[in-house]
């Protein structure tokens, strides 16, 4: 089977990502995980926003974080 490669960038997009630490390379592709990000939208759109991570997901995604989540706007 051949990866689907329609949605790929250009390697200079990407060049970032040699110097990465493991943890921020880690982030990097669990952000653009659909299923986290479903998971993601859902904890804040519930009552547990602001709240510690809820034991599931930490369990689901292997997540552990000093601070609580804040959101990136650009």
């Amino acid at each position: 089977m051949v990866p689907d490669t329609s949605r790929w960038k250009t390697s200079p997009d990407y060049d970032f990502m040699d110097d990465l630490s493991v943890s921020d390379l880690a982030w990097e592709c669990l952000r653009r995980n659909e299923a986290y990000q479903t998971d993601y939208s859902g904890l804040l759109k519930s009552e547990q926003a602001g709240q510690p991570l809820p034991q599931a997901l930490r369990q689901r995604w292997g997540l552990r974080f000093r601070r609580s989540p804040q959101s990136q706007q650009p």
